[in-house]
């Protein structure tokens, strides 16, 4: 099982070294702790899969793009 992995702006500057892909995740969350080497995963990270907005508990599968982004501020 293999899950593509995508970090976003500051997010991708915390984890320069992550690998492109993961194996053998089966939540959000997982791929998280397998891309980042067991980084905690910082509140309010924005995740989706497939391009559509998921939480860290929701499951992946094989082929899935998990992207992770930094929480939007604004003004």
């Amino acid at each position: 099982m293999s899950i593509s992995v995508k970090f976003f702006a500051s997010l991708k500057e915390q984890v320069p070294d992550a690998p492109a892909r993961v194996d053998n995740a089966t939540t959000v969350a997982e791929v998280w702790r397998l891309a980042t080497g067991d980084q905690p995963m910082p509140e309010h990270v924005l995740c989706s899969v497939n391009l559509e907005h998921r939480q860290a508990a929701d499951a992946v599968a094989d082929g899935d793009e998990v992207a992770f982004f930094p929480p939007v501020t604004g003004g």
